[in-house]
């Protein structure tokens, strides 16, 4: 028997080609192979559920997040396990920008949306937050938030909410659906006290009775800069929970009792199983970005939790894009709920102006530079955390500062990065789409697509980055001249008008974004 080379083991042949069951050659990404981000989504869900299935065989959690990149993570056990949270299950993956893609598309399907009680600009004119039902404490500090008069979404969904009914809610990123259950959320729970409560004295450890849940930790943190300090007005207090950083200091909290908890799916059921967090007691649930979440795979950690809190508790579920990706999750645990939408949405965002940008790839870096270094803040889109690090690198190359906001970050960098765009220390931030989804800035002069969106959503939310708070914005998308069709039939699906020009570095369609 000839003797093995090596420790042994399967030694393969020079030309060699492995081959998946169905007999047909695999082939690596690096050579041109589909992407785990091509694959069907029927095709992921089956693939993760089977590793739910190995995990729980092998006592792992079945929401851990697990790496999805083929490259060796060479970062020290203490910062890889910090960029490990909620994006490990989005589109935001790994890829190598160099190899040669099929397609990096997948299909995107325009849902049905809920039917829902419509409500026009006009119609809210003149109602104050009085005139919802808001008490005078919550009225100051919405002053002091900088919200003195009610937006149509908050004018639509408080008043239904207060009374206790279910709530779906639909309006575009910045139209104040955060306001509007925050409000809600602080007003119920005076309304319906625990028992045994009385003014503003709260139980040491005693279990929270409203649960907000986010996809991510950024869009958590950004919730609780707003349900906070409306919550003290009233004397009851928040916490938030979420992966990616140790979970000491949010165990203490819980034990010190609070009345509102925030947090991402992940943590709210590693601590619920842990035994750190009680959700019997919980009688208001907020679910936002509600059918985002079902989109990256959240929908049984969801299912799970709301089956956990108290039976015939209240949910609201909020979203730019609620449709029926959420339907499961309404036909379940909603009952007759009220489904509201503004009629004009699109007239509260005609302050963004929307231009798409073709152009030559060899062009490309040059036209980014020259928009990203235009003045004002820019907020900069890439597909991948890759991505995000190359263009960040080719701007300092021109003479651009900006920071990078994605996932294989340690959640201090990421907050270091928002803080320094928040604070005017830099202009320029690229980030990822799942990453973003915390992005509160109310003065983004311009969104700039370096890489065009999967999914019409996507564009949505992206493009909901600017034009916050009656403030003008523009989005731009830079595509290659082969991509106009695609790009033509996801506005259409976005319901939006933008023309497309070609362009090219110093030309003349870049001159009106020179600040």
């Amino acid at each position: 028997m000839p003797k093995r080379k090596g420790s042994g083991g399967f030694k393969a042949p020079k030309h060699y080609v492995p081959r998946d069951r169905s007999g047909a050659p695999q082939r690596a990404a690096r050579d041109g192979g589909a992407r785990r981000d091509e694959e069907p989504r029927g095709d992921r869900a089956r693939r993760s559920a089977a590793r739910d299935a190995r995990g729980r065989r092998t006592g792992q959690r079945s929401d851990e997040p697990r790496r999805e990149s083929v490259r060796r993570d060479t970062r020290s056990p203490r910062d890889a396990g910090r960029g490990r949270d909620d994006e490990r299950r989005s589109g935001d993956r790994h890829a190598n920008d160099r190899a040669p893609q099929a397609s990096p598309f997948r299909e995107d399907v325009v849902l049905a949306r809920l039917e829902s009680t419509p409500l026009t600009p006009e119609q809210t004119a003149g109602v104050t937050f009085p005139d919802l039902g808001v008490g005078p404490n919550l009225v100051d500090t919405l002053a002091d938030l900088g919200a003195e008069t009610p937006f149509p979404i908050q004018v639509a969904a408080i008043p239904d909410a207060i009374a206790g009914r279910d709530v779906l809610g639909r309006g575009r990123t910045g139209s104040g659906k955060t306001i509007a259950f925050a409000v809600a959320v602080v007003e119920r729970l005076m309304t319906v006290r625990a028992p045994g409560a009385e003014g503003r004295k709260r139980a040491i450890g005693r279990a929270p009775r409203a649960l907000i849940v986010a996809p991510t930790r950024e869009l958590a943190l950004q919730i609780d800069r707003t349900v906070q300090p409306l919550a003290r007005s009233v004397g009851l207090f928040t916490t938030q929970v979420y992966g990616g950083v140790p979970q000491s200091r949010q165990v203490t909290g819980l034990k010190r009792g609070v009345d509102i908890v925030i947090g991402t799916p992940g943590r709210i059921e590693d601590l619920e199983r842990q035994g750190h967090l009680d959700l019997s007691q919980v009688v208001v649930t907020v679910l936002d970005e509600a059918d985002q979440m079902t989109d990256l795979g959240f929908l049984e950690p969801i299912q799970r939790i709301l089956r956990k809190v108290k039976p015939g508790g209240q949910r609201m579920l909020f979203s730019a894009t609620l449709d029926s990706a959420v339907l499961r999750i309404v036909d379940e645990f909603l009952v007759d709920p009220a489904v509201h939408e503004i009629a004009d949405d699109d007239a509260a965002h005609s302050g963004i102006e929307h231009r798409v940008l073709v152009v030559d790839r060899g062009d490309r870096d040059a036209v980014l530079q020259q928009l990203a270094g235009s003045g004002g803040r820019v907020l900069v889109f890439t597909r991948t955390r890759l991505g995000a690090e190359k263009v960040v690198g080719e701007l300092a190359d021109g003479g651009v500062k900006a920071v990078a906001l994605h996932g294989d970050l340690s959640q201090i960098r990421r907050s270091r990065n928002l803080a320094d765009l928040a604070q005017g220390k830099v202009d320029v931030l690229v980030a990822t789409d799942v990453a973003a989804r915390g992005i509160h800035v109310d003065d983004v002069r311009l969104v700039v697509q370096a890489d065009m969106p999967d999914e019409y959503k996507t564009y949505l939310h992206r493009s909901g980055r600017t034009g916050r708070a009656g403030h003008r914005g523009t989005v731009v998308t830079l595509i290659p001249p082969s991509r106009r069709k695609r790009m033509s039939e996801l506005l259409e699906r976005a319901e939006i008008d933008a023309p497309m020009l070609p362009a090219r570095p110093g030309g003349r369609e870049l001159d009106e974004f020179m600040s």
